[in-house]
């Protein structure tokens, strides 16, 4: 991270994020690009700490989230620890982390001032609750956007239910089924980002908003990308995923035959049914709403079941762990009980989201 004598910043530096005050911003850095800056717990509490210190300071007019590295924002959660405790039929430890960083991740959608963030390479999972949720979004030519969790047996969370439930058409179901990743274009599209502002103006973009706080800089540095790939696929996207349970979805696609419905297809047959039919189900809730707790609430049922009840731990196992690429799901994809969807979405009662931090 840059530092100069002339903004004489403010560090908080912990392990794998610096967090400091530069000039007239709060400074978000994740630093552990070998881990593609892969959010752990302790980070995650580091930036709600931040939040909450920042958003009564006069001294911070506005946020700048950015990380080290080229190949990735942030990939992820750092599911480890999650894996681990998991199989040891410890799900305490998992269900505390989502609902911590659930409230994080609604802090940051709620923050009084302008947020902008710089998402280069990979952001997924646990990035796009950092870098998602802000008002200046940022992405460039190597940036992925995606919200892969159905492939680990969970389903779109940390708010990203509601980008997904806001997209054009039917794009939120497609990306949540299939977990396509997304160019800067696209993203832009879709709802995950703002602007597209070549790379290499970032360092002098995020010094002047330092100096400045003055987000209008942004708009100005933006450029208009060239369409993306997905955009052109929206009308198969729609016709096909328009459908209200995975089996509707399901049969639309094998009517038809055709390098769309066949690719689609494959890509569903990868991930898991429980965590695609209950993925649906949620983005038809969250599309009534605008409110990030209410999407937030939603999915925290789904990962509160998640390892005790769900795939999730058989598919860590087989994408992360042993790496065979071979998850046994509970349900086939073709026989989906939509009662096992109802179940993992069931009001949690007296385990419920609260956002209440220290519980």
């Amino acid at each position: 991270m840059r530092q100069t004598d002339r903004h004489k910043p403010e560090r908080d530096t912990v392990s794998d994020i610096n967090i400091c005050k530069v000039g007239h911003t709060g400074r978000i850095t994740f630093t552990r690009p070998k881990a593609l800056n892969a959010m752990s717990y302790e980070m995650c509490i580091a930036i709600e700490d931040a939040l909450d210190l920042w958003a009564t300071d006069d001294a911070v007019k506005m946020l700048v989230i950015d990380a080290e590295g080229e190949k990735a924002f942030c990939a992820g959660g750092d599911i480890a620890e999650l894996y681990n405790t998991g199989t040891q039929g410890d799900f305490a430890y998992g269900r505390k982390f989502w609902a911590d960083e659930y409230r994080m991740n609604a802090k940051l959608f709620e923050f009084p001032k302008p947020v902008a963030s710089f998402m280069q390479g990979f952001t997924m999972g646990g990035g796009v609750g950092v870098g998602c949720h802000g008002s200046h979004r940022v992405v460039g030519e190597s940036s992925q956007i995606a919200m892969p969790e159905c492939g680990i047996g969970l389903i779109p969370d940390v708010g990203g239910s509601l980008i997904l439930a806001q997209a054009p058409g039917r794009m939120g179901e497609y990306l949540a089924l299939t977990t396509a990743r997304l160019n800067a274009a696209d993203a832009i599209f879709v709802g995950f980002a703002d602007y597209y502002v070549p790379q290499e103006r970032w360092p002098d973009l995020i010094a002047a908003l330092e100096a400045t706080a003055d987000w209008t800089l942004i708009d100005a540095a933006a450029i208009a990308p060239e369409p993306g790939p997905l955009q052109a696929q929206l009308d198969d996207i729609n016709r096909h995923f328009a459908g209200e349970r995975l089996v509707d979805v399901l049969t639309s696609l094998k009517l038809e035959d055709s390098e769309f419905t066949a690719d689609a297809l494959k890509k569903l047959s990868r991930t898991s049914p429980l965590a695609q039919g209950a993925a649906l189900e949620i983005i038809h809730r969250v599309r009534t709403r605008s409110d990030i707790r209410f999407a937030l609430d939603q999915e925290y049922r789904f990962t509160y079941r998640a390892m005790e009840h769900g795939d999730f731990l058989e598919g860590i196992r087989a994408q992360i762990i042993d790496k065979d690429r071979n998850p046994q799901w509970k349900h086939d994809l073709n026989a989906l009980p939509q009662g096992a969807v109802t179940q993992m979405l069931l009001p949690l009662g007296a385990d419920k989201l609260t956002f209440h931090k220290g519980e």
